[in-house]
């Protein structure tokens, strides 16, 4: 998820051409490591820990720099209008991993999101929250949750959504860190710690983007670490301390989503509803980006005022709201966390049966910068 989103304004200068809905595509912009649990031996589910482990860390990088090189700093991204849509597909033709990802609700803004590999049988599926503070940083804390499904073993993986810091604001060079501790906790029983860290105040002490983890088993055995940056390099090694793989995050290839082109989209897909802001960011025109981002949000604030349009008669498209999640919840004891459907306006949950029946366009006639 995003880094940065929810009720703050930024200056058209400093936006990034993409909203917060299309951020759930950098779970999978590897897309090999997406799938790789479910290419291990039903004899080693803590080989299948470690690939579960190894894809969340090298995903890390893409979802706090949005796709960009750190040197390159960060931007804020669009903040996603209620029933907003990313949809997407990343791989080579007949091994694709697709992404549905819906903004559900706006006050307070909630980003549901669900990504499948149907040839390898994994999926996950999750949703966020994200409510941000300032402190001479800008703090975000991530409220939700994400379960990763590897079919073939009926193996389910709490993985969890890291806070943010986004640093180095008054000296005009923001990066983000994440920090705290968390676990990603497999129904197999293997459990990875995972710590993050970063520079201390004022820059002293620490590294930038330091991450440290180890798997170890239901009695506490520890079977793998890795320590290292999730932007840059990351050393795995086994449980004697023998180094097994270097994974480099600066140099590992990331697959581009391919979206339908936007004649084929429908109104509500992210990229059409904010062509006008995406199109002058690209040419550098921030009064062109200035006045389109306002007619879509001003038309987004008339059709709020309608009953049958407001927030709480909304329905969503591909999701449906629920109370629990009882596979969440099971594995949220063993992390020590558990739902908190009360600030997220309750558990998402993909509705394969619902988006079955989709048709296009799929709000009619409504679009979301039309006049009501």
């Amino acid at each position: 998820m995003s880094y940065l989103s929810s009720n703050i304004t930024a200056p058209p200068f400093v936006l990034a051409d993409k909203s917060t809905t299309e951020f759930p595509r950098y779970w999978i912009s590897h897309p090999d490591l997406f799938v790789a649990p479910a290419a291990q031996s039903q004899s080693d589910p803590a080989k299948r820990s470690l690939a579960v482990l190894k894809w969340f860390l090298a995903s890390l990088r893409g979802q706090q720099y949005a796709g960009r090189k750190p040197s390159e700093g960060i931007k804020k991204p669009l903040n996603a209008f209620l029933g907003e849509l990313f949809i997407a597909e990343i791989g080579l033709e007949g091994e694709e991993t697709r992404l549905v990802s819906e903004q559900v609700s706006h006050h307070p803004p909630v980003t549901a999101c669900y990504l499948w590999n149907q040839k390898h049988g994994v999926r996950a599926e999750g949703y966020t929250r994200q409510e941000i503070t300032f402190s001479g940083s800008v703090n975000i804390q991530q409220i939700g949750h994400a379960v990763l499904t590897v079919e073939k073993y009926d193996e389910d993986y709490l993985i969890p959504l890291p806070n943010v810091k986004v640093k180095g604001i008054l000296s005009g060079g923001p990066y983000p860190e994440l920090n705290g501790s968390y676990k990603i906790v497999s129904s197999s029983g293997y459990v990875a710690e995972v710590d993050f860290s970063g520079k201390g105040v004022l820059g002293f002490g620490g590294e930038r983007n330091h991450v440290k983890a180890k798997i170890h088993d239901k009695d506490g055995k520890v079977v793998y670490t890795v320590e290292g940056s999730w932007t840059e390099k990351l050393t795995f090694k086994n449980a004697s301390g023998t180094t097994i793989e270097i994974y480099d995050c600066d140099t590992a290839a990331v697959s581009e989503a391919r979206t339908a082109p936007l004649p084929d989209q429908d109104p509500w897909e992210s990229r059409v509803a904010w062509h006008g802001v995406i199109d002058s960011i690209h040419k550098g025109d921030m009064q062109g980006v200035a006045n389109a981002k306002s007619m879509l949000e001003n038309a987004q604030r008339e059709l709020r005022k309608h009953p049958e349009t407001s927030e709480e008669a909304w329905e969503t498209l591909f999701f449906r709201r629920e109370k629990e999640h009882a596979v969440a919840s099971r594995l949220m004891e063993v992390a020590g966390t558990k739902l908190e459907a009360d600030k997220t306006c309750g558990v998402w949950r993909f509705d394969a049966e619902k988006a079955g029946k989709l048709e296009k366009p799929w709000r009619g006639g409504m679009e979301p910068a039309s006049k009501y």
